[in-house]
């Protein structure tokens, strides 16, 4: 990897705008009969040109980042998913399916520098199972080495033992998830330059922020245990669908934990009110939010980890 590729001297803020038809159905509901067959597609370019100006890189996915490639600002770096279609998995291995149209020996010539690729990986499923993922991930590796992309690997945990991620029993063990995943991926065989990863807590079981499992001396703990799990491959936090003031405070509760991280990956958190907006008020409102309240939420983020 370039070490100069997301200004590694310094904090990365990222914005992902990648997901698929999760996003479009919720776009044509707020749109409702004056949907539009290129809504998703009008609302992913706001969201690259109001945004990429104040980022350090941007994610786009695979069916639309043709299109939306060229709107970036000449200054951020751009950021192409290698998925089908984002958290659609429909087979019971959770085992992310491949684009079709898009190989990675294409990212050079659509100028994206990044390849995110995500997967969901359950330490305590079978070895079998978690055998076929590592190959999956180092064939990936391989390519990106091969065409000189770098490689952001972007493992989402899961137990199947406790099928309810929300719960008191998951937010136990979910640490001990994320570290292991985490320590898994950095093994330098599979080619990750960067690892994108959970927050390691929930925060509903966190003493002073919800019911309190958890002490805020632990919860500390588990950042800096998972964060440690990297070694020397360079961390971003994830938002994964919490709220922008959840992901704010867990960003500043990282940094006072002690952990350096590298920087942040956030889309819903900064953009899913947009999706109202733009149902109700059309295109022209959402850019004028997205200019607002999405760049001002964006700089929030920034000075939470910085």
């Amino acid at each position: 990897m370039s070490k100069d590729i997301l200004k590694l001297d310094g904090p990365v803020f990222g914005v992902a705008v990648d997901q698929g038809s999760g996003l479009a159905a919720a776009i044509k509901d707020a749109r409702g009969n004056a949907a539009q067959d290129d809504d998703l597609l009008q609302f992913k370019r706001i969201v690259v040109e109001t945004l990429s100006p104040e980022a350090t890189t941007l994610l786009v996915d695979a069916n639309y980042g043709r299109e939306l490639l060229p709107h970036y600002d000449p200054n951020c770096t751009k950021m192409l998913a290698f998925e089908a279609d984002v958290y659609k998995i429909s087979d019971e291995d959770r085992i992310t399916a491949l684009p079709s149209g898009l190989e990675v020996s294409d990212f050079p010539q659509l100028g994206a520098q990044i390849l995110k690729f995500f997967l969901y990986f359950g330490p305590n499923d079978a070895p079998e199972l978690n055998q076929r993922k590592f190959d999956l991930v180092e064939d990936i590796g391989q390519r990106c080495r091969e065409n000189g992309v770098t490689f952001l690997f972007e493992p989402i945990v899961y137990d199947r033992a406790i099928p309810d991620g929300t719960s008191a029993d998951y937010a136990m063990v979910k640490p001990e998830l994320v570290r292991a995943a985490t320590q898994a991926f950095a093994d330098p065989k599979f080619g990750v330059d960067i690892l994108k990863v959970e927050i390691p807590v929930n925060f509903n079981f966190v003493e002073g922020t919800g019911a309190p499992l958890m002490s805020r001396a632990d919860a500390e703990r588990a950042f800096v245990s998972a964060a440690e799990a990297a070694g020397d491959i360079p961390l971003l936090y994830l938002s994964a669908g919490v709220t922008f003031e959840q992901f704010r405070d867990a960003l500043s509760f990282s940094r006072n934990a002690g952990v350096d991280a590298l920087g942040f990956m956030c889309g819903r958190a900064i953009w899913s009110d947009a999706i109202g907006i733009f149902g109700a008020q059309g295109p022209a409102a959402m850019e004028r939010w997205m200019q607002t309240t999405g760049r001002a939420r964006l700089a929030d983020l920034k000075e939470a980890i910085a």
